[in-house]
């Protein structure tokens, strides 16, 4: 893939503006949906709840310290990780009180990073040539297409969901339209705006949506109601100050510090148990990630700037994100299929994103405006994002040789653990799709990498 910006390129500050905005809207929506669903999940409201914006604030410094560990070289956005959802949940369930819980948060995040920290520490001197071996193209290949398949049921059930309570129909036409105007742009659009097609088809989307939601209003017509305007509307309920246009985020360790004397063994041992073993399944996720990164670059991460440097940006922007937001970052899926879609690999642009993440995390209004984007125009967004990442994985595929049976029988235990959905839980850790399908594929290939050729 010849790329349009190099990691090392920098556009000029208009372009890396609206380039970082770009991957800022791709990873905003998961990023900030992980706070909300441990609010649902801990029964916290009100002053209690989480803060999306800190969140966002958490995701900007994590992928700063993650640039700074690797030297510039690897142009991936950090983001709220999904993977520990269970841990945080059980944080703020053996907690004493919810203090305690936000105390847990930053000490599980800080647990899991030492676990990158350490394996960071074994790879600096074993070097990588194992993992090559552990995991080749023929593991890694459809591992990655899995974590792209493995989300096509969230886009898919984002683009038939209307905000408003309108028909699920108008939400897949709006969806489907922020779909076509995203390919339409990234193939025959010109150079700029085969650079921005995810802003355009957003846009897009969000204007037809917005559009039929505002005749239905004037209509009663209920059915083509698919925006919720009310995260616009209550910013400004009370009057127009200036509180409603900027505010401190709340973040973690504020609320965190309060809870740190309520701490006891029982529940550090129940914080190392719940966080500790996930850190590991998010290790191979790390691994499929960059390996997928480097196929589109054309450069192995692995190698330089390294996976000593890769985990330890991961691991301490981690701590870093959960310090201010509550959650432990990882490395997004959706930044990278950014970058393969737009062909736009500048480190750069990434940093402009991270430090926009920062600075709108005060800015309520926009925080306020992304929330109202409506799922089924996120869901279209996520059909060509996930899309890529599959491919991604089937392009590795197509290195290898799958006319000797021990690759066609790994290729096929890795497809059918992940699109199966094969996961494991013991107690409160639970192993990924992604992770189960990854070391049943190890698993089978050392099995029968003995196999002669013929």
């Amino acid at each position: 893939m010849k790329l349009v910006y190099g990691i090392k390129d920098k556009p000029g500050i208009p372009q890396l503006i609206v380039y970082g905005l770009q991957q800022l809207l791709a990873i905003m929506a998961a990023t900030l949906v992980v706070p909300i669903i441990i609010n649902g999940k801990a029964n916290l409201t009100g002053e209690d709840a989480m803060s999306t914006a800190a969140a966002l604030f958490g995701a900007g410094v994590g992928t700063l310290i993650y640039v700074l560990f690797t030297r510039a070289k690897s142009p991936v956005f950090l983001g709220s990780s999904f993977a520990f959802i269970g841990s945080m949940t059980s944080a703020f369930a053996g907690a004493v009180s919810v203090a305690a819980g936000y105390a847990g948060l930053i000490l599980g995040a800080v647990l899991a990073g030492l676990v990158y920290v350490i394996i960071a520490v074994i790879v600096k001197f074993a070097g990588v040539n194992w993992i090559n071996k552990l995991m080749p193209a023929v593991v890694i290949g459809p591992t990655v297409a899995i974590i792209g398949l493995s989300l096509a049921g969230n886009a898919v059930g984002d683009l038939q969901k209307a905000n408003a309570g309108g028909d699920s129909r108008i939400a897949i036409l709006c969806g489907i339209v922020t779909l076509i105007v995203t390919m339409l742009c990234s193939t025959y659009g010109k150079k700029g705006v085969k650079l921005i097609p995810f802003i355009i088809g957003i846009l897009s989307g969000y204007a037809l949506s917005a559009v039929l939601t505002l005749i239905g209003m004037a209509t009663d017509n209920t059915a083509i109601m698919v925006t919720d305007f009310s995260p616009l509307t209550n910013l400004f309920a009370d009057g127009f100050s200036i509180n409603s246009i900027f505010a401190v985020p709340d973040f973690t360790f504020v609320t965190a510090f309060k809870g740190v004397k309520e701490i006891d063994f029982t529940y550090v041992s129940t914080l190392i148990a719940a966080y500790v073993p996930v850190a590991f399944v998010v290790f191979a996720e790390h691994i499929a990630d960059h390996k997928n990164i480097s196929s589109i670059i054309e450069k192995d991460l692995l190698e330089d700037p390294g996976l000593s440097n890769t985990l330890l940006g991961d691991g301490v922007g981690s701590m870093a994100g959960a310090l201010f937001g509550g959650c432990p970052n990882t490395t997004y899926g959706e930044s990278v299929a950014c970058v393969a879609i737009t062909r736009n690999a500048s480190v750069a642009t990434i940093i402009t994103a991270a430090l926009m993440s920062i600075i709108i995390s005060f800015f309520s209004p926009f925080v306020a405006f992304v929330n109202s984007i409506p799922s089924c125009v996120m869901g279209g967004v996520c059909m060509a994002l996930y899309g890529f990442i599959a491919v991604s994985g089937l392009k590795m595929v197509q290195k290898v040789d799958l006319e000797k049976n021990r690759n066609l029988f790994v290729v096929s235990a890795i497809f059918i653990a992940g699109i199966g959905g094969l996961s494991v839980s013991f107690g409160k850790v639970t192993i990924t799709t992604i992770a189960c399908a990854l070391i049943l594929g190890i698993v089978v290939n050392l099995i029968l990498s003995k196999e002669k050729d013929n």
